[in-house]
């Protein structure tokens, strides 16, 4: 930091010290203006203009100071110099204070931000060019924002010191003058009769509706912006039109049909989406095929006599396809036309808010809906690695129209869907390779989780390279390759195939957004609002498209909010809570979690404890010869409140449901031990997890004189 900032810094730190060492803030009080009400008065009747100018300086240095009483000098600036000259006062004293503390924010801290966080702020910056003034002045207008945050914010941004000034002197203006009348009418307060004067009681209604007024004059004003360049249909044709027919489309077309409003839902490829046709439903059924080849080789452990397993390839992609076409008509088009929806086989683009023109098979025509739900989904993310083309890349998309089994596959990526997918063809027969540059499978998860996951695979004949990054693929005389960096060496693998699974991206391409400004961010999601609005107030989305998470449950929990705020928004909105989020990675063991891992709690600062519990000590687990993994869960220090668990064993999904609705409804351990668990199942070790809590928080003292008192009775 330079001599210049030090000064200033040190000069601002012994300004607010001083303020609070010598209890200056007394002086702001308003018992304490009101009780020498009568002498300033005089005093300011005697003298006006160095009283205006005392008090002009006074209100500059609390408000650029960020000191408290700012609101109360306001309401003693109407109740000692009047409306007129308070109004007059305040208005330019309180802009001149907040662009001081603009200033000094900005000098102090921008430069430092910049170097540090410069991609960052530069997006900021950008966002502040373009619209900076108008949320600026949406901010100003609703007095309940404290006013000092928005101050040094944005000194940290690009604006322009003339623009702030100026948008914050309009937009305060309003709540100024309500405060500064109100400000007029407390001066006049005498005896308990006035208390209930008309105009005191209009003024304490002003200070009450004033947020709620200027909060509905800035909504409109926002909408009426947005929607400046696209007219507006007098009448639609649908309330509500859902893109995409995949968990959150048809979920979304679902709860639009039970309340009986008009619903169309645009699909270009199959009903189900990503979920039923190339992802949740054929991996697990290629996971169970892969499960049962297994313990084929295990049987021994059950007192059977173990094989190797012979895989008719084409018989295992048959029963994948024949489970796909059993589901297929709970997402069929018969039956959503059954529900009343408008179930269209087309393509869809955004003309404006209201207007979609659809592209049916070449065929083209416009549509106009009050709603638009935006459930497009995601497809497979193909990294730009020089020469990936020329090995015709596996996808999770395209992995289902194989028909001859792989010999040798690499699997690129050591997420959730590569592991899942390693372990099912390895189990298969197929020889798996299995390449993540980062230095453990599942990322996400706590170490140890990552480590009993390895180790099961190396077990099963997995060959997984850690820290090993793809550089370039090559045919090499008719021999596909793979060539990685590690450790500062070249290393060659040779494959038969290659699956990429190494992430996924939104679906927006087509779809017109372009038109309405709206730009898709790196992973192609689209931005939305906590009520998953789309920038505009009438355009909404859901699923893999809109993220943070890419789960199909998290799809249908979306759609749900969606749907509702698309139709009932104008009474209204619901934010979407992800605080319970969990997942499954349905390996061997799985790994289910919810909340908080433990490095997570670790990196918040959240003083927290840990309780595990082995499930080798399960009766169902030894009777099945399953009996590995664990249970781990988090609790603040001292308290039974679930933050987080995580379950890593065989039927991991299954038994995180507990803990599950446990953090939904604020349920502890101590009720979890307290229930009733059937004998003997898998869920029994959720109660004695809690049971292990209860062990480790057991009154000591109490037991050791509870042992005094039963000796004492034999």
């Amino acid at each position: 930091m330079s001599n210049s900032k030090k000064v200033i810094a040190g000069t601002i730190v012994l300004l607010i010290g001083v303020f609070f060492v010598f209890d200056l803030g007394r002086f702001l009080e308003l018992g304490v203006l009101k009780d020498h009400q009568a002498n300033l008065a005089a005093l300011i009747e005697q003298n006006l203009l160095v009283s205006l100018s005392l008090f002009f300086v006074i209100y500059v240095t609390v408000t650029a100071l960020s000191l408290p009483g700012a609101a109360v000098m306001t309401l003693a600036g109407g109740a000692l110099l009047g409306f007129g000259w308070g109004l007059l006062v305040i208005s330019f004293a309180s802009t001149i204070g907040a662009t001081l503390a603009f200033l000094v924010a900005r000098f102090l801290f921008r430069d430092t931000l910049r170097k540090r966080y410069a991609g960052y702020l530069k997006k900021i910056d950008d966002g502040i060019q373009r619209d900076g003034a108008f949320y600026l002045a949406t901010l100003r207008l609703i007095p309940v924002f404290p006013f000092f945050v928005i101050n040094i914010v944005l000194g940290l941004t690009g604006m322009k010191t003339w623009t702030f000034y100026w948008v914050s002197q309009l937009a305060m203006l309003p709540g100024t003058a309500v405060f500064v009348n109100a400000g007029t009418q407390l001066a006049q307060i005498e005896s308990m009769g006035d208390i209930i004067s008309p105009e005191l009681l209009l003024s304490f209604v002003l200070l009450g509706v004033f947020p709620l007024i200027a909060r509905f004059v800035v909504g409109r004003i926002q909408k009426k912006r947005l929607y400046a360049d696209f007219p507006k249909p007098e009448r639609f044709d649908y309330n509500m039109v859902v893109i995409g027919g995949g968990s959150a489309g048809l979920v979304s077309a679902y709860i639009g049909a039970t309340v009986n409003a008009k619903v169309a839902l645009v699909e270009r490829g199959k009903m189900g989406g990503d979920c039923l046709n190339t992802g949740c439903v054929p991996s697990k059924a290629l996971i169970r095929s892969g499960r049962v080849a297994q313990m084929m080789r295990q049987a021994d452990r059950y007192g059977l006599e173990a094989s190797e397993p012979k895989v008719p390839f084409a018989s295992v992609m048959k029963r994948i396809h024949s489970v796909i076409r059993t589901i297929e008509p709970n997402d069929s088009v018969e039956r959503f036309t059954s529900l009343g929806v408008d179930c269209i086989q087309g393509s869809a683009r955004f003309v404006t808010p209201w207007e979609i023109e659809l592209d049916e098979n070449g065929a083209k025509r416009r549509i106009t809906t009050r709603t638009v739900v935006i459930a497009t989904g995601g497809k497979p993310f193909v990294p730009p690695i020089p020469g990936i083309e020329e090995v015709e890349p596996l996808t999770s998309e395209n992995l289902w129209e194989i028909e001859e089994q792989p010999g040798r596959l690499v699997v690129l990526g050591g997420g959730p869907i590569g592991s899942e997918l390693s372990q099912a063809f390895a189990r298969l027969g197929t020889h798996v390779t299995q390449i993540e540059q980062g230095d453990r499978l599942l990322p996400r998860e706590d170490t140890d989780v990552s480590e009993l996951v390895l180790n099961r695979f190396r077990e099963e004949g997995v060959d997984v390279r850690l820290g090993h990054k793809a550089s370039r693929f090559a045919v090499e005389d008719g021999e596909r390759v793979v060539y990685c960096e590690h450790g500062g060496e070249t290393v060659r693998i040779p494959f038969d195939r290659v699956l990429v699974a190494v992430g996924r991206k939104g679906n927006t391409e087509g779809l017109g957004l372009e038109a309405l400004n709206i730009e898709p961010g790196p992973q192609g999601t689209v931005p939305t609002s906590d009520d998953l609005s789309v920038i505009y107030p009438n355009i909404f989305a859901c699923g893999d498209v809109a993220g943070p998470y890419q789960f199909t449950h998290m799809a249908a929990h979306q759609a749900w909010h969606a749907a509702v705020n698309a139709l009932f928004g104008q009474f209204k909105r619901f934010s979407v809570d992800y605080s319970v989020t969990p997942w499954v990675t349905f390996t061997s063991p799985e790994v289910g979690r919810v909340g908080l891992s433990e490095a997570e709690a670790r990196e918040q600062g959240i003083d927290y404890e840990v309780t595990t519990y082995g499930l080798d000590g399960l009766d169902r687990a030894i009777a099945e010869s399953e009996d590995h993994g664990f249970i781990r869960v988090i609790t603040r220090r001292g308290k039974d409140k679930i933050l987080g668990a995580t379950v890593a064993g065989e039927h991991g999904g299954e038994l995180l449901t507990e803990f599950i609705l446990a953090m939904k409804h604020g349920i502890g351990l101590n009720k979890i031990l307290g229930t009733i668990h059937p004998y003997p199942t898998w869920n029994e070790s959720v109660k004695f997890t809690a049971g292990e809590w209860k062990k480790a928080h057991a009154p000591q003292k109490v037991i050791q004189w509870l042992g005094h008192y039963h000796r004492y009775r034999l």
